[in-house]
Order: C-alpha cells, then structure tokens, then sequence
C-alpha cells in the first residue's frame, strides 16, 4: 500500500521533477501496487493516465525520434529568454502543469503540445459547425503563470468569451497554444480550419524563444489561402503603426498637419519647422504604454504666426513630458534629434527617459518612424477610447490623466470612466467615427481587402478650443489598437502573485455576462464576414 500510494503520488504530482518521481516510484511498484493504483483513481485521473499512455506509445513514438526543443529559462539579468538549441535529448515543451485532453472539437488537434490544463468555462463544440475555427494563444514557458495574461489553467484570461461567441453563433472554436518548436506542425494544423483568432501577447512569442516574424509569415500565408484571420499581421501592423495617423489625417477624426518621418533628414528638418509653429508631439512607433511618446514646447514660448514660417535653431531649449510616466525632461533641439536618431550618445546629454531612443533605427521597412503631431492642450480633460466590435461601438471609456499629468495611460494614477455606446455627450464624434468615417478607415490604411478587426480599440483626443459646443467639438484619432486588445471585464480571471489559481470563475456574474455579450456579438460578426466570403 505505501509504494501504491507512492506510485499515485508521484504520478500526479506538480513541479519540474514530477517526471524522475513517476519513473522511480512505478520501477519499485508491483503489479499489485499498479493495479490499486488505478483502481482508487478518480474518472478524471484515469482519463488522463489513458490520454499519457497513449500519447507515449510506440505509434506515436515513432512518429519521431527525437523530441521537440524547449525555451530556456529566463535569465536572472531580465534578458529576454534564448531558445534552446534543438538536440536529440531536448525536453518536451511543458504545459501548465499538469496538461488536459488535446482541445475538444471537430479538428483533430493531438499533434500539438497540449499547455491548458483544463477548459473551464467553455462550451461544447456543435455536432455540426457551421465553420470550424481555431483561438491561437501563446504559452510563455519560462515566465510566471505563462505570461501576465494567462489564468491558472494556461488560457489566456478572456479566451472563454471569444469562444464561446463563436460556438453560440453555430461555429467550433478549439483553444490551442503556438510553441515556436513545432512551427511547421502547428501551421499544418491551422490550414484545416476556416478561421484562426489570434490572441498572442505582444513579445510573448519572442520571449518563449520564437520569432515573431516567421509567425507573422505563418499566418500571412494561412491568410493567403482564404482562411480569415482575426487580426492578419497587417492589419495588426498598418493600424499599429503610428503613421496609421497621417494616413487618416484626411478624415473626420484626423489632423492634416500630421507629420511622418523615416529618415533623420527628413525628421530634422521636418520638426524644427512644425516645432517653431507651435507645441507637438513625437511619437515612436515601437513603443507601448506611452514610452518614446513625447509632449514638447519651447522654453521660450516664443512660436512663428504661421507654418514655415520659421525653424528652430540647435540651441532652442525644449520643454518635454514622456507620456508613460509623466517625468519631465529639458534638452535642446539638437540632443532631442541625436537622441531618436542614435540614442544615448555624447551629443544627445543625460536622459532619464526609461527608454534608449534610436527610433529610426532600421528603417521604415523594420517599423523605424516618427509620428509629429499638433499637440491639442485639451488632453489634459481627457482621453475617449471607443471599444468596438467589427463595426459596432459597444462602449466608451474616459480616461483622465492624474492632476498635473497629461498621460492617462494604466499606472499613472488616471481616472477611468464607463459609458454606453449611445452617451449623448460624444454623439458628435460618435456619429463623425461610426457613419461618416469607419468605412473609409480600411482603405485609408491601404487595408481594402481586410475586413474590420473584431474587437479593436481606437483613442480620441479633444482638438477643438475651450469654449467650443459640445455638437462642433472635434476629436482626432490618437491611437487603433487590435493587436490582442483585452476584454477588461476578465481581467479577475487572470494570474497574479496573489491570486496565482485565477480562473473564469472568479469573474463577477455581471462581468461575465457582459463579456459573453461582446463575445456574442463577436460569434454574429465573425459569421457574417465567413458567410459573406462564401457568397451566402
């Protein structure tokens, strides 16, 4: 009884040397001791020790000889995690402890490493499914609970109501993880479904040790073949990029004197001259959570009536504010351009700016830019961000940045406020967004073909003077944002130091219904796009 309960033990405990404790305790065992094993097991236990000693058997053995690579693990000086050279004698990559069943549904999915422990929380798939699709999500092997987004079970937090939006509008939708070390595979896979919703993290792919550029080219081609993808990685990368902004400046929500450079000619000239016009702001195109985004005045004050007009001299002092944190800054024109050409240089002075500069490093081709735009004053009221689903508002937040700051972005002591999709105070921009420019934002961005993501972000900032009536106020884009954008409903369900087993279950009922919600609306989108690619 004791090398039986020893046997159970180890076969179902947690942790990195669970593997050397089966194999210790199952060698000592008797067959007796195996079979009390197995007869005290739980149906769920059983389940899973059926599932292992199939996926080991010789028939899948044979299918190769040498097992998949694994990341290594992240380094203790925060560097981004290497993958591991791929050997013979490599590990499996591991899942989220202990691993579930391979994805329930309609497409055979059990080539893939399994990383969830569980599906809590999602449906059953429909016998017959109008479309069969796919939720790719991304499992960071050496990082904490697999990333900051992902809840106990290794889904992502708000996996469940995309999901189940698809599988209540009559399509399957099976959540399965990318590990960069079976890329092919994984691809393989993804072509015997009809739609693919991506929810990687930004970076998560690159700190598991993959490549985010080949999984882009992946699902270029799965797009290339006519399976939908939501988002492609260039609808991801075209309403991304800062210069989507000058793209549209022509809109309703735009500004024409938006600026884009590529090149460090083209940006020191270009921003002495808008500079000496009036305040700006220069914002990077690979930054996130406002870092390399810039609020900049003259020291001085002293700015030409018109544009062209005048150009800043080297020696101009600049007044400056980053927008992730708020912390001012004081450099002249010529250390403010050394530092986006070259960084932290002799020329560029001391910086303590979190971040290293060098935003034109690359090229436009590698995502090198700089964003110049009017710098409205009026941010400091506040931020509208529009929360929609395909082409549907679903809700509106104003966020408002901390007194004396002008970033509202998370982490700065900004006051966020919830409304509905039909508040009567941003009707103006609401009826200038939905009906008069939506249709045209695709095609601005050189996305004609694309369909508009289903569920994606975009920021507005108030242009128009003090003074101005709330039916003439104009509004200008700040930001799209559809690359893995969270459902903020969710985010109770997701791993944290302390509350390290976050599951769906712990999102409040009327949070969740809410998320359903937009997840139904989703599923209704998402069939309509599929019915209307087929000519139904």
């Amino acid at each position: 009884p004791a090398k039986a309960e020893a046997a159970r033990g180890a076969i179902f405990s947690m942790g990195g040397g669970a593997s050397a404790g089966v194999k210790a305790a199952v060698e000592t065992a008797s067959d007796a001791d195996l079979k009390s094993v197995v007869e005290k097991l739980p149906a769920a236990d059983l389940e899973k020790l059926k599932a292992a000693l199939k996926a080991s058997s010789p028939a899948t053995a044979a299918k190769s000889d040498a097992k998949e690579p694994e990341a290594a693990a992240a380094k203790s000086d925060a560097k981004a995690p290497e993958a591991a050279a791929a050997k013979s004698d490599a590990k499996e990559p591991e899942a989220a402890g202990a691993a579930a069943a391979p994805a329930p549904g309609p497409v055979d999915v059990s080539a893939l490493t399994v990383i969830a422990k569980d599906y809590k929380g999602l449906l059953a798939q429909p016998e017959s499914p109008k479309y069969k699709g796919a939720l790719a999500q991304i499992y960071v092997r050496s990082a904490p609970y697999g990333g900051s987004d992902k809840s106990s079970n290794g889904n992502r937090y708000d996996s469940i109501p995309f999901a189940n939006g698809m599988i209540n509008a009559g399509m399957s939708c099976q959540l399965i993880h990318y590990v960069h070390d079976e890329h092919d595979k994984f691809f393989e896979i993804c072509k015997t479904f009809d739609f693919i919703i991506v929810r990687c993290n930004p970076g998560q792919i690159k700190a598991d040790g993959g490549d985010q550029g080949k999984f882009d080219d992946g699902m270029r081609e799965i797009r290339k073949s006519g399976i939908q993808v939501w988002p492609s990685p260039d609808v991801m990368e075209f309403m991304g990029a800062k210069d989507a902004l000058c793209k549209v400046a022509n809109l309703n929500i735009g500004l024409e004197d938006t600026l884009a450079y590529y090149t460090p000619e083209q940006f020191a000239e270009g921003f002495k001259k808008t500079m000496k016009f009036q305040p700006r702001v220069i914002k990077q195109n690979r930054g996130s959570s406002g870092e390399g985004i810039w609020i900049i005045k003259l020291k001085s004050g002293e700015y030409c009536k018109t544009y062209g007009e005048a150009s800043c001299e080297d020696t101009d002092v600049l007044d400056m504010m980053e927008a992730n944190d708020n912390h001012a800054e004081e450099h002249t024109v010529a250390e403010f351009i050394e530092f986006c050409v070259n960084g932290r240089t002799g020329k560029s002075g001391e910086w303590t700016s979190k971040g290293v500069g060098k935003y034109l490093e690359g090229g436009k081709e590698a995502g090198g830019q700089l964003v110049d735009q009017r710098f409205c004053p009026r941010i400091v009221e506040g931020e509208l961000r529009y929360n929609c689903v395909g082409d549907a508002l679903v809700g509106i937040i104003h966020k408002k940045p901390k007194e004396g700051g002008i970033s509202a972005v998370g982490g700065t002591g900004s006051i966020y406020t919830f409304y509905g999709p039909e508040e009567s105070k941003f009707a103006n921009l609401t009826n200038n967004f939905l009906e008069r420019d939506l249709s045209k934002i695709m095609p601005a961005l050189g996305l004609d073909s694309e369909p508009i993501p289903l569920w994606w972000t975009t920021d507005f900032i108030l242009a128009s003077p003090e003074g101005t009536a709330a039916e003439d106020e104009k509004w200008i884009v700040g930001e799209f944002n559809c690359s893995c954008v969270g459902i903020s409903k969710c985010l109770a369900a997701y791993c944290k130091d302390d509350t390290p087993n976050a599951s769906v279950d712990d999102i409040a009922a009327e949070d969740l219904k809410e998320a359903m919600a937009y997840g139904d609306l989703m599923g209704k989108k998402a069939l309509a796009i599929l019915d209307g690619a087929k000519g139904k």
